[in-house]
């Protein structure tokens, strides 16, 4: 026989679940007037009735966006290219809530399949470089515009596309004339697309910081190392991603997203130094030299490491526009590059100096330190 406590307390329970959807639960997207409910007590085993399409999912910035809109109970597609660039994302959600698709940007009825169910979309799509099937144009600009007609004619209420901060249809860099040319192309097809611009991402698998670290005799300046950047956080990013989800007010709006603080790419290298313990030698060449070598190299098959266009972009200073909208507006405080850099930068360094501390301002004790063991 069941005690009656634990009948009580079951009763308890009950009740307790009973009493957990409230009017809270229920959310509704203001343009199409579409109801989601939730169910559940909340966090990554939730539903909570949203359903999300983020193309671009494999990429870098791709993961932190599914694993932040899975664990918060969010249905999200994934549309992939390699079933295995995308297998990794299946533990960011709980079962059943990660979709995998197969899609080709090309393909019309793919695209409309990946968007059919959803709420919401975010255009992640891009290429650091061009190849002989998919140049800036195709992926940017044509790219941008198919999956934006194909989320208006399943009437999908919110569209976000990512594009790259200084992104200018004058822009001397093809990227981000493509970038700009893409901006326009959504904005004609759906009017309150909300536009994001990031400045140069920094993390764990990114281009920039990983690329200084092994770089070791073959890293090269432009301008100098005089170009000022604003380096961001991709975990910044996709927290901004976020709350633009389910922030409607952001409708039709442009935000760009950069770091707290200004840097010169020679300061970043300097604090590279610091926090490797290595001398990270760089060769100053000319621009107009790396722009030849740079040409010549990309002409190559299987080049994705250097083109004449990356060298014009890492010679242009960040720009920012007075009229957009930034963290700030999201009421998100971005992580200033310097204060965790070690977590990222710590790995490059070698076994006789791993464990030893960091702090700003020390690189010239710690150096010694170096060639003390070394």
């Amino acid at each position: 026989m069941i005690p009656s406590t634990a009948i009580k307390l079951v009763r308890h329970n009950v009740a307790n679940r009973m009493m957990t959807r409230s009017m809270h639960d229920l959310s509704m997207r203001q343009k199409t007037g579409q109801v989601m409910i939730k169910h559940g007590l909340g966090g990554r085993s939730t539903t909570n009735g949203h359903i999300a399409t983020v193309f671009g999912c494999t990429g870098f910035l791709g993961r932190y966006v599914v694993n932040r809109l899975a664990r918060q109970g969010t249905q999200v597609v994934v549309p992939y290219r390699d079933p295995d660039e995308a297998r990794h994302l299946k533990v960011t959600g709980d079962l059943g809530q990660i979709i995998p698709l197969e899609f080709d940007l090309r393909n019309k009825e793919q695209l409309r399949e990946c968007v059919r169910h959803s709420d919401i979309v975010y255009n992640l799509v891009g290429r650091d470089y061009e190849t002989k099937n998919f140049t800036f144009d195709a992926v940017h600009v044509d790219g941008a515009r198919q999956i934006a007609e194909a989320c208006a004619e399943n009437g999908v209420a919110r569209f976000v596309q990512m594009s790259a901060l200084n992104a200018s249809e004058d822009s001397t860099s093809r990227f981000l004339q493509s970038k700009a040319l893409g901006e326009r192309a959504v904005k004609e097809v759906i009017p309150d697309a909300t536009i994001v611009r990031p400045g140069i991402m920094w993390g764990h698998e990114d281009r920039f910081l990983n690329r200084i670290g092994t770089g070791d005799g073959w890293e090269f300046y432009t301008n100098e190392g005089n170009t000022k950047i604003r380096p961001v956080s991709a975990v910044d990013v996709a927290h901004g991603l976020e709350v633009i989800f389910t922030a409607e007010s952001s409708m039709g709006k442009t935000y760009e997203f950069y770091g707290p603080k200004e840097y010169k790419v020679k300061e970043i290298f300097d604090l590279a130094r610091d926090i490797t313990m290595k001398p990270l030698p760089i060769r100053h060449i000319p621009n107009s030299l790396l722009k030849y070598g740079a040409g010549l190299i990309e002409k190559l098959p299987y080049n994705q490491t250097i083109s004449a266009d990356l060298i014009e972009r890492r010679s242009m200073d960040d720009k920012i526009s007075a009229d957009a909208f930034t963290f700030e507006d999201l009421y998100i405080n971005p992580t200033e590059l310097e204060h965790v850099a070690i977590q990222f930068m710590r790995r490059f360094r070698s076994n006789a100096v791993f464990d030893l501390p960091y702090e700003k301002g020390e690189g010239k004790v710690q150096k010694g330190v170096y060639h003390l063991i070394d």
